[in-house]
């Protein structure tokens, strides 16, 4: 499931969660992404490329959007339409708003139209098109998708599975303090890993979850992701 350069990290990280969640990952089928499927994050970033850690909340409340990384939505495919974004991206309210930001970050968009009629009208050529090119992009640039919590069973044992994971992400930081990754952390779920004791050695960024309209022109985040120029082919 993980990386080999991960590995030892990630077993260590596991074995920090209790043992009775450990049994439910083991056991139980109502969660998502499956147990084959919550460690993908680790899957395809090697571990010494590491430069980012973009902390989201939690995956996606669907079966088929939830992936293994945060912010790529399975259900997607194609990013864009002849109309704009497309139907999917658009239902997507998250991966809606950090698209327009990205085309404002590039230039190809004004803070003050991001309709969809003035992204129909941008040249797509050298955009990428697929969301599996978009994790690509932030894997190029060093960064891992992670959640603050790795799995979903339903809107009310959220903050739970939340809960549970977080001597995961204590033990992971605490092993990732030599390679001091930036923190990207995106709304309150994630900011509340300043508490963590270690957190203090990390260079962190703090913003707004995507989900909220002002983080298409938050200037923070601009100047974060423009250097990435995530959508780029």
């Amino acid at each position: 499931m993980a990386h080999s350069s991960w590995e030892k990290t990630i077993q260590k990280a596991h074995e920090a969660l209790s043992e009775e969640y450990r049994q439910f990952l083991q056991h139980d089928n109502r969660y998502f992404p499956s147990k084959e499927l919550y460690l993908n994050a680790f899957s395809s970033l090697p571990k010494e490329n590491l430069k980012y850690i973009l902390f989201g909340q939690d995956p996606y409340p669907r079966v088929q959007s939830a992936i293994g990384y945060a912010f790529i939505d399975g259900g997607v495919e194609n990013i864009f339409a002849r109309n704009g974004l497309s139907k999917e991206v658009n239902r997507a309210t998250s991966l809606r708003n950090f698209i327009k930001m990205a085309l404002v970050a590039r230039g190809d968009l004004r803070q003050s139209d991001t309709s969809q009629e003035a992204i129909a009208g941008i040249d797509k050529q050298p955009l990428i098109q697929t969301i599996l090119q978009l994790k690509d992009n932030f894997e190029k640039n060093g960064v891992l998708l992670l959640n603050t919590a790795l799995i979903f069973t339903d809107k009310r044992e959220s903050n739970s599975h939340i809960r549970s994971w977080r001597p995961f992400l204590e033990t992971l930081l605490q092993e990732l303090i030599d390679l001091r990754p930036t923190l990207i952390l995106f709304g309150a779920h994630a900011q509340a890993l300043k508490k963590l004791q270690c957190i203090e050695s990390f260079p962190a960024v703090s913003m707004e979850h995507p989900y909220n309209h002002t983080f298409i022109s938050n200037q923070t985040v601009l100047d974060l992701f423009a250097p990435m120029d995530l959508l780029a082919k």
